[in-house]
């Protein structure tokens, strides 16, 4: 009876050839947070161009990232890359600005999503609103690798807040944080170009961070952890 309805079950995983299982195996296992200093460690800074919203639906069309280490931004370390997919034109096009034409001659998800998680090794990720694009990236890499996403993610729309809870900006867009610090954007909404600009948003507020005795992944999960608890309890 099982084999009647094996069709129900979601596919786990295309067909990968011998040099992309290699490549599979041999990705690091993702880094615990620990307690070295910010400046010290190494981030991926991550934005993700979508089809839509729909974390159980919609697909990832585009990957953008840079990387964050001894307290820079390495200009020379980037990732970006157009993910050859089957999308129809749509309203989200306003959005991220990636024509058919340019979408069909993307690369092939297989070999995307694996030079990103190369180019990502164990290295935590940062993002803006970085539970969509955890969620999107983890059903990708189930799907067409085969691989569970187990790396930390740490969403700076609420590490902002947090640390500057005077700026009055609690839910706001990408958008409000850039207009407060007034930094100098040449270019939105796509990915590489948010990964930057997500990028420069992370150094102030590691900057902000270290200054109130905030020095690590581990402590500034931790104090995250508190804060939500109080935003929970204030509401």
């Amino acid at each position: 009876m099982k084999k009647w309805f094996s069709w129900l079950a979601p596919a786990r995983g295309s067909v990968l050839g011998a040099a992309q299982l290699a490549r599979r195996a041999a990705l690091p296992p993702a880094r615990a947070a620990d307690n070295r200093p910010l400046r010290e460690q190494r981030f991926v800074v991550l934005d993700l161009e979508t089809t839509g919203l729909n974390v159980n639906r919609d697909k990832v069309l585009s990957i953008g990232a840079v990387v964050i280490e001894d307290g820079d931004i390495d200009l020379g370390s980037q990732y970006e890359c157009t993910m050859q997919q089957d999308h129809q034109v749509s309203e989200s096009i306003l959005i991220h600005g990636l024509a058919p034409s340019t979408i069909a001659a993307g690369l092939d998800p297989a070999e995307a999503l694996l030079d990103f998680m190369q180019f990502l090794g164990d290295s935590p990720v940062l993002g803006y609103h970085a539970p969509f694009d955890q969620r999107m990236l983890s059903r990708a890499l189930r799907e067409v690798l085969d691989y569970d996403l187990r790396h930390s993610f740490i969403d700076l729309a609420e590490v902002a807040p947090m640390l500057f809870p005077k700026a009055g900006i609690h839910k706001g867009g990408l958008d409000a944080w850039v207009k407060y610090f007034g930094l100098q954007v040449l270019a939105r909404h796509s990915a590489s170009a948010d990964a930057l600009v997500t990028a420069e948003l992370a150094l102030i507020l590691f900057n902000r961070a270290q200054r109130q005795g905030i020095d690590s992944l581990a402590s500034l999960q931790q104090q995250l952890h508190g804060w939500r608890r109080r935003q929970q309890h204030s509401f």
